[in-house]
């Protein structure tokens, strides 16, 4: 397989880009970034010396690009991740994610179609779409997302991703691409940018500063840990059925306020039993006093939680982590990689961080 990861710069991009060049180094790899704010190519590093895999800078949006990287890579095989995925982001700024993920999607199936039509048939192809169950809307207390729940986003990045699903499922349908569509829960794990709750959450525990939760931190999320994510997304890419969509979720329903406690806890057992740690980053007391309810979200979703029994039962797949192993793993991966972190804090995002939240990291 000759496979283009877009996006594999990125959060869940590069964990899945590591895990594919280490499971099947027969295959090649082409990972594609525009290394926006969110793209980083440290996230790589721990590839670096593979021989199986290229880095093409670009973006999705880029026609031209597309076609030269699917004629002289040979590409049979697409995962797309590229994506705007920060929804306060998508609140202030919404152009950019209607770009990427509406127009750089389409663009992206364009230049799938193109390419593939020149084959003497679809057979060895496949279009992987990785997307998100904030596409479904809000649930209230009871109920799970199930793939055939109506689509209801309610904020400009669901709504994005909403349309992108759309465009892909057409392109299905009209033209015989061979599509499989994920829809996962939210992620956590190495490489994860820090403006996402739980990196947020850790690292301004470490540094003492203010820890905000929105509204009253009752909202709900299903959380996935991400090595368990790319699992799923291998199976789902060598198995699914195509014009298929697989729901990805965690079976691990958490409100934000709980996991903002179960984090300050965990945190502070990790200073209290490493005596260079605690004198990096002393704090008397408990971390929780850090917690500060700051003014809810437009449009704030209540609840999220997935239903992954179609995947469970036709892929075989189940997530390894629990959220307390998951966190503690997460935890111990920012313990081990600050200079990897304090790069991103001390650049761009740490001044839109301060305006948007008012305190520094």
């Amino acid at each position: 397989m000759n496979i283009l990861i877009t996006g594999g710069a990125g959060f869940i991009g590069s964990n899945f880009a590591i895990y594919m060049i280490n499971t099947y180094p027969e295959d090649r790899f082409v990972i594609l970034d525009k290394l926006t704010y969110a793209g980083n190519l440290e996230n790589l590093k721990g590839v670096e010396d593979a021989g199986n895999y290229k880095f093409v800078k670009g973006d999705i949006t880029d026609p031209v690009l597309l076609q030269k990287v699917f004629k002289e890579e040979a590409i049979n095989t697409v995962v797309n991740f590229a994506a705007e995925s920060h929804v306060d982001r998508s609140i202030t700024g919404p152009a950019e994610f209607i770009d990427t993920n509406i127009v750089g999607t389409f663009t992206l199936l364009e230049a799938a179609r193109k390419s593939w039509q020149e084959r003497s048939s679809m057979e060895g192809v496949r279009f992987l779409h990785v997307s998100t169950d904030e596409v479904y809307g809000s649930l209230g207390k009871t109920g799970l997302f199930t793939e055939t729940t109506p689509f209801s986003p309610n904020s400009p990045y669901a709504a994005s991703k909403a349309s992108s699903d759309h465009l892909v499922r057409a392109y299905h349908h009209t033209y015989g691409i061979p599509v499989v569509t994920t829809n996962c829960s939210n992620n956590y794990g190495p490489y994860q940018f820090p403006e996402k709750l739980i990196p947020l959450m850790v690292l301004n525990a470490f540094k003492g500063k203010p820890l905000p939760v929105y509204g009253d931190g009752k909202n709900v999320r299903d959380w996935l840990y991400v090595e368990d994510h790319c699992r799923a997304i291998d199976l789902a890419l060598r198995n699914g059925r195509l014009g298929e969509t697989y729901n990805v979720g965690g079976n691990n329903e958490w409100k934000n306020i709980d996991i903002v406690n179960l984090l300050c806890t965990q945190v502070d057992e990790a200073c209290a039993s490493d005596t260079e740690l605690s004198g990096k980053y002393p704090f008397k007391g408990s971390r929780k006093e850090l917690i500060t309810f700051v003014k809810d979200r437009p449009g704030h979703d209540m609840r999220y939680a997935i239903d992954s029994t179609k995947i469970s039962e036709e892929l075989g797949w189940s997530p390894v982590e629990s959220f307390e192993t998951g966190l503690k793993k997460t935890i111990d991966w920012y313990i081990n990689n600050e200079p990897w972190w304090e790069r991103i804090l001390s650049g761009e995002y740490a001044r839109y961080y301060e305006s948007q939240y008012g305190t520094g990291l």
